[in-house]
């Protein structure tokens, strides 16, 4: 069953660039963002990483943690973070675990195919590790500020 308003961070560890194994649970304490997108380097993504990246400082003002998702590899995460100067962790989750515990996969249109992939959709959780609000079919531009301000809000 997927993730729903009110629970907690689900028990799961998975890899993270600079070569961690990230334990979700180990992230209450602070507010955190977890969003997933569907590919590095693709425009889409590309944008909402930036803004993420750009609007850090306020994030980090607020002790507020971000954390990427899509199910490339790890070399990939490596190469999309370095290239766009990201100071947040990329989750690589080519098993679709933490994907399916958030139920992310859809079937999509892709050029005209149907195809599953990942739905751009954003958790926010509280410090307490309690999701707070979700955003599904989620427009990259502008939606790390729509963030920000639920952040503020907490």
């Amino acid at each position: 069953m997927a993730i729903q308003l009110g629970d907690t961070f689900p028990a799961l560890t998975v890899p993270a660039t600079s070569g961690q194994q990230l334990e979700l649970s180990t992230l209450i304490g602070s507010p955190v963002v977890i969003y997933f997108y569907p590919k590095d380097a693709t425009p889409g993504c590309t944008t909402e990483a930036q803004d993420f990246r750009d609007l850090m400082p306020e994030f980090a003002a607020l002790h507020c943690k971000i954390l990427g998702v899509s199910r490339d590899s790890m070399n990939a995460h490596e190469k999309f973070k370095a290239n766009e100067c990201l100071p947040f962790e990329l989750i690589s989750d080519t098993t679709e675990t933490l994907c399916q515990a958030f139920d992310v996969i859809k079937m999509k249109n892709m050029y005209g195919k149907q195809v599953m992939g990942i739905e751009r959709s954003t958790f926010l959780f509280n410090a307490q590790g309690q999701l707070q609000q979700e955003w599904r079919k989620v427009k990259a531009q502008g939606h790390a500020a729509i963030v920000l301000a639920a952040v503020k809000s907490l």
